[in-house]
């Protein structure tokens, strides 16, 4: 089996943890984490729909699909 190296977000993460982060902490961060992907993702939709010219008519009939 090969062996899989750390991303550079793994290993922020393990420096994270190495002094034990109370449990309050560790929502913010997952919260942040959260938040900041989510924005990321609606940032790229809205540049696809941009870039696309998709209107609401078309996400409304996707959606009844």
């Amino acid at each position: 089996m090969q062996s899989q190296k750390l991303n550079s977000l793994q290993l922020e993460l393990l420096k994270v943890y190495s002094f034990e982060p109370s449990k309050e902490d560790l929502l913010v961060i997952k919260d942040f984490l959260a938040k900041h992907f989510s924005d990321k993702l609606l940032k790229n939709v809205q540049h696809a729909i941009e870039e696309k010219n998709i209107t609401e008519d078309d996400l409304d009939s996707w959606v009844n699909e």
